[in-house]
């Protein structure tokens, strides 16, 4: 049987929904939603009804059914606000409401035995990284499990979308490879992206086994991989605790693989987007040739697109890490400039979590605008709660406004969305300062001790290992410390503290003050 409505063709017998323009991909669930409402369009379709007809009576939770039906409408062009052809009714279920044709399929040969004929497209990648989220497979034989598999998908999906900087094939995409044996390269060139994830989950004897691992979609090469185990009853709470470690792992695998796709190229073919990755390449060194070089780089992107929010971020936080070692050459100037760039790029990217976040980082930190820094960075979180950075950069306006409670819970999320992130002795420092001004010394130097470990002549965690160290009665610790510091920054005073540490509480300014005091810093 045909059914038709406005430009779309139903075709019961070879399970296609063709458009003038051609097939319509739709995953096998979401055709029997549609065949099944559009049979039955004459009357409300209770949720019952679709669970009995479509899921043959299994339990299904309220997200998937809704998107099932979220998926069904975008594949006829509509949507939960328009509700053009299948519209829901209040507290009673949903009915297909369009103008519909039945006829006799003719004997016609299907446009997909063309379509066969035809060599697979290969679609242009996109001017940003881009990834498609394959359906996991339910690996336990368990058809109960379907649901979970196909969610445990669809909120990485989500979760990645929030991701300006990257391109995410859609749901309905990406899941006409449900239940298919697939090549990655070949779906790399059909989707047109350059990576792929896919992932299964397994239920045994009361507990759940998901696998996640990333593709390089050209090379089929493995990038990452990993594995998590929970109870069946937290079935639920393990979902989110996978999406979340899932996307804190593969977002900065991705950003390196760019990164380093970007140095291979040759300078003269670059565009914005490259000079972007190449600064951040110069940034992640953190040496100060490399953050003049990635300060050049970040204005070069800006160059070639005015409009590049997270270009003016990158470049505001340069020179706030100028401002951390000590680097600064002009102080006017480059204090005006960070405030310039860091107001520039939350005025292009409102919506954009990392031009938020480290242009208000820097904010808070060289200009001192704590207001508009708290403004942009709980914006970024709201955006992207998977962004670590933006997690990090709360962390430390949390221990400059006192709140050091809430700054170690950010700098441990933080630190639990990108374990191995370049910025991890900065999370390290940052606890180290929360726990300080929460009046607990030995943890504060030990987590200051950790970032020292890694880079010895790190002037932000000397410090409060000073501190950290007067107050709890380690004073020839920390006059060695105080001694090393002055030979770095010579400048340094119990006087102007607070250039270097933008405390809002009196409180705090004193308790810095009398631990420097203590370690031998002048006055």
């Amino acid at each position: 049987m045909l059914y038709l409505f406005e430009d779309y063709t139903l075709d019961t017998d070879r399970r296609e929904l063709r458009r003038k323009t051609g097939l319509v991909p739709v995953e096998p669930q979401v055709f029997d939603l549609l065949e099944h409402l559009i049979r039955n369009r004459e009357r409300v379709v209770s949720k019952d009804d679709l669970l009995a007809s479509v899921w043959s009576g299994r339990l299904v939770s309220e997200s998937a059914l809704t998107s099932r039906i979220n998926a069904a409408r975008s594949a006829i062009g509509d949507s939960g606000e328009a509700q053009r052809l299948i519209k829901t009714i209040p507290r009673k279920g949903i009915r297909f409401v369009g103008a519909v044709r039945e006829e006799q399929r003719s004997a016609e040969p299907s446009p997909r035995s063309f379509a066969a004929e035809q060599p697979s497209l290969t679609l242009a990648l996109p001017d940003r990284p881009s990834i498609a989220i394959l359906p996991f497979q339910n690996m336990s034989g368990d058809a109960e499990q379907e649901y979970f598999a196909d969610g445990m998908a669809e909120e990485i999906i989500t979760a990645l979308s929030r991701m300006r900087w990257l391109f995410v094939i859609a749901r309905n995409s990406s899941f006409t490879y449900k239940g298919r044996a697939v090549d990655v390269k070949k779906v790399g060139r059909e989707l047109g992206v350059r990576y792929v994830l896919e992932g299964g989950v397994r239920k045994s004897a009361g507990r759940l086994r998901i696998t996640a691992q990333l593709i390089d979609a050209s090379s089929g090469g493995h990038l990452w991989a990993d594995r998590f185990d929970g109870v069946l009853d937290d079935i639920f709470e393990l979902q989110d605790k996978v999406t979340v470690s899932v996307v804190g792992a593969i977002a900065p695998k991705l950003e390196q693989a760019e990164i380093e796709r970007a140095k291979r190229k040759p300078t003269e073919s670059l565009d914005a987007y490259d000079y972007f990755l190449r600064g951040m390449a110069s940034f992640n060194q953190r040496s100060r040739e490399a953050i003049s070089e990635a300060l050049q780089l970040f204005y070069k992107a800006i160059e070639l697109d005015p409009a590049f929010a997270s270009a003016y971020g990158m470049a505001a936080w340069c020179y706030g890490w100028r401002k951390i070692n000590d680097w600064t050459i002009d102080r006017v100037q480059e204090f005006a400039e960070t405030a310039r760039l860091g107001r520039r790029a939350a005025e292009l990217g409102p919506d954009d979590a990392v031009a938020l976040s480290r242009g208000g980082h820097a904010l808070g930190y060289v200009v001192g605008d704590l207001d508009a820094a708290t403004t942009f960075i709980d914006r970024a979180l709201v955006l992207n709660p998977n962004l670590a950075g933006a997690w990090y950069a709360s962390g430390w306006l949390r221990v400059w406004v006192g709140e050091p409670e809430l700054a170690i819970n950010h700098f441990a999320y933080a630190m639990r969305l990108s374990p191995l992130d370049p910025q991890m002795i900065t999370m390290q420092t940052g606890t180290a300062y929360a726990h300080f001004f929460a009046g607990r010394y030995g943890e504060s130097l030990s987590w200051a001790e950790k970032a020292l470990w890694e880079q010895t002549n790190y002037l932000t965690p000397m410090r409060i290992a000073a501190a950290s160290s007067a107050l709890a009665g380690r004073l020839t610790q920390a006059q060695r410390m105080v001694a090393r510091l002055r030979e770095l920054d010579p400048l340094l005073r119990i006087s102007n503290l607070t250039d270097r540490s933008p405390l809002r509480r009196a409180e705090d300014i004193a308790r810095y003050a009398e631990g420097l005091r203590r370690a031998g810093l002048p006055e």
